[in-house]
């Protein structure tokens, strides 16, 4: 398995294509071969591809909003080919969808998005918040999603610390999707003044030894650090913590 980095975790040196530059070039650094590109400024894919290139660094994978999934499928199929990426990955839905009738409708539109991506040789998959474990008639709004997709054609991007925030165990949705699930999100859990907030991996009270077995086990191939904020640790020092604990688990960076 390999440990990446979510670039939204550093959105805000990214705003530039300088930015950009500079910002893989010190990710590189650290030790990061792997990004998931989100969160960064406006910049041609052919020049991005052509930085993670002289970096020998690769971007398998995007978080691409849901109203570009739907309605710019072609671009989008265009977009991740340039950049040699074959996962597309929907990081949220609108906010009026997270009902039943709207997770219903979303699995009916990603499906025919992912089916004109599988052509293509692109998968699709879909991230979650806490949001979506909201309950309705005794089912998740997750579960609502994915019983109203086609399973050959919709997979599935866990993020950790959300299955937890929304009441879950991170280590039993992994399992769930098992074979489903190229890319999870890791994402700490820690607590300060009673209230739950994101930690370097390895350095919060997620169960890390079950997840990572889990991972395995569901054929997870990128595991990608995601810290929306990090408020006890410099962004920087936490990317390179997390790393760290990621390779002493077995990981890889490559």
């Amino acid at each position: 398995m390999i440990a990446g980095l979510q670039l939204y975790t550093l959105r805000e040196f990214c705003k530039t294509p300088e930015d950009i530059a500079n910002t893989l070039k010190r990710v590189r650094e650290i030790g990061y071969q792997v990004v998931q590109i989100s969160g960064i400024g406006p910049i041609d894919p052919k020049d991005l591809k052509k930085l993670l290139d002289d970096l020998g660094m690769k971007a398998p994978t995007t978080h691409t909003p849901y109203q570009r999934i739907v309605n710019e499928t072609e671009k989008v199929i265009e977009e991740h080919k340039i950049l040699s990426a074959p996962y597309v990955v929907c990081p949220i839905l609108p906010r009026e969808m997270h009902n039943p009738e709207g997770y219903k409708k979303a699995g009916e539109e990603l499906s025919r998005a992912g089916e004109m991506m599988k052509k293509e040789g692109l998968t699709l998959l879909y991230h979650n918040h806490g949001i979506e474990f909201q309950r309705y008639d005794r089912k998740v709004g997750l579960d609502i999603l994915f019983e109203n997709a086609k399973p050959d054609l919709l997979g599935m991007e866990i993020d950790t610390y959300w299955v937890q925030y929304g009441g879950g165990d991170p280590a039993y949705w992994i399992e769930k999707f098992t074979n489903k699930m190229p890319i999870c999100h890791f994402k700490d859990m820690g607590i300060k003044d009673n209230t739950q907030i994101m930690m370097p991996i390895g350095e919060g009270n997620l169960n890390w030894q079950a997840i990572v077995k889990a991972c395995e086990k569901a054929g997870v191939t990128y595991a990608m650090v995601e810290l929306d904020q990090c408020p006890l640790y410099p962004i920087w020092d936490a990317i390179k913590i997390s790393l760290e604990n990621m390779l002493s688990w077995g990981l890889t960076a490559s």
